[in-house]
């Protein structure tokens, strides 16, 4: 079996998209650290008791590296409308994270500080408990610490990614 054969395969998985998000921990002088998001479509419930979570990370990127030294993290599901949101922070070689959310109405946590997106069909704030290698991917694994769904989320549709592409169910 290719790669091609295998990305072609999982392709017509269809997956829900969401923004993994944290924050650089505060430097020596008690600075805030950068914000930094990741769109993710592995993203899984683990267990109900204790809440659980999983997110898989390519080894390496900016977010295996941060989640490796920032227990603190936070997941928004996308809505439908938000496709713009998911593509931004899916590019490579993209411009500095700080300049991206600028142009993202978000709120920071209570507990982990990581900016959550306005809008959002749901947002989690979570504290990583294992890491587990994966090939050229990490699982992180995260303890659920807050859990929130907008009242205005409640007839919203989710963004979905299938057959590498961003859809809606309409």
């Amino acid at each position: 079996m290719s790669n091609d054969e295998f990305r072609a395969a999982l392709a017509r998985l269809a997956a829900g998209v969401v923004l993994v998000t944290a924050e650089e921990p505060t430097d020596d002088e008690g600075e805030r650290g950068e914000e930094a998001g990741m769109t993710a479509t592995a993203f899984l419930s683990v267990s109900l008791d204790p809440p659980l979570v999983l997110v898989s990370l390519r080894n390496d990127s900016r977010m295996d590296d941060l989640l490796a030294e920032q227990p603190l993290w936070a997941v928004s599901v996308l809505a439908a409308e938000q496709r713009q949101i998911a593509s931004r922070f899916s590019m490579k070689g993209r411009i500095s994270d700080r300049l991206l959310f600028a142009d993202v109405p978000h709120t920071r946590g209570e507990v982990s500080g990581a900016p959550l997106v306005n809008g959002a069909l749901a947002t989690l704030e979570c504290r990583t408990e294992q890491r587990v290698p994966a090939g050229d991917h990490t699982l992180v694994i995260g303890r659920v610490l807050t859990a929130h769904v907008p009242t205005t989320a409640d007839g919203g549709e989710p963004l979905l990614y299938f057959k590498g592409n961003y859809r809606t169910l309409g």
